[in-house]
């Protein structure tokens, strides 16, 4: 049986962490926490942000609102707020289906 390399999962990330995974400047990140109520990410006895899975993916959430669909950072807040449970469940399809997507390119590249 054939060696499958488990991912790794952090319990929390750094603000340079998280500015790399969506290819952003940190400061954009920390306007994004002052914007957003949503986040809420940890701070260290030194001040340095520590943001948590969940953080992430609210940041992926905000990224695809605002990047992605051209909402306003204001018509963003307020679709957040008002279809939450929407908002997360159209996250979950859209990472789903990404990942089924570099599986297939994968795939087709090793044929």
């Amino acid at each position: 049986m054939a060696y499958k390399e488990k991912e790794i999962n952090k319990l929390y990330y750094s603000i340079g962490e998280v500015a790399e995974m969506f290819d952003a400047n940190t400061s954009m990140i920390r306007f994004y926490e002052k914007e957003f109520d949503i986040l809420q990410p940890k701070k260290n006895a030194k001040g340095n942000r520590l943001f948590r899975p969940e953080d992430v993916e609210n940041l992926k959430i905000i990224f695809h609102l605002i990047k992605d669909k051209g909402f306003t950072l204001q018509g963003a807040k307020e679709h957040m707020k008002s279809n939450k449970d929407e908002v997360v469940d159209n996250q979950k399809v859209i990472d789903s289906l990404e990942k089924l997507k570099a599986f297939m390119l994968k795939l087709n590249s090793e044929l």
